[in-house]
């Protein structure tokens, strides 16, 4: 075992003792990474904040998130079920009827994105400025700098043509 990890598989380097410096690991077999990654992506956002008030159908997700695939949201519902977060029902009926909704630990997370939801509106127009600043800076403001005068192009071309 690489000196400075943990057994359990659930821990990365970095991800206790120097949280401050590595909150999480780089590597892709990070069980960490691989649960940020599936929360934080726009999609699995959206379904968690749509699921928190009641269960969905499929077509009704599809229908309230702008923008969406319908293999995209069929992805990340497998995913979220997988990871524990969404339950799937099957009902028995003709044509065939699947609702999903929060399980106990979806809706913890949910809280936790709620929480990031508020940070963003409390702190949207400090951004807005700081985006403005940069592309501000980042933006060329000065003109193209001037082609060279004729004579020097005339002088440099017999020099060209004896070397």
């Amino acid at each position: 075992m690489e000196e400075g990890t943990f057994k359990l598989p659930t821990h990365c380097a970095g991800t206790e003792e120097d949280y401050g410096v590595l909150q999480w690991d780089t590597r892709e077999d990070c069980e960490v990474r691989q649960i940020l990654d599936r929360i934080a992506d726009k999609w699995s956002l959206l379904v968690i904040a749509l699921l928190d008030r009641r269960s969905l159908r499929f077509t009704e997700l599809r229908r309230e998130i702008d923008g969406v695939s319908q293999r995209m949201l069929t992805v990340t519902l497998r995913q979220l079920e997988r990871d524990g977060l969404v339950h799937r029902t099957v009902h028995p009926v003709v044509p065939p009827r699947v609702d999903y909704e929060l399980t106990p630990l979806g809706r913890t997370l949910h809280a936790t994105i709620q929480s990031l939801v508020g940070w963003t509106e409390r702190h949207q127009a400090e951004i807005a400025r700081a985006r403005a600043d940069y592309d501000a800076r980042a933006t060329p403001t000065t003109a193209p700098a001037p082609a060279p005068a004729p004579a020097a192009a005339a002088a440099e071309a017999p020099a060209l043509r004896a070397g």
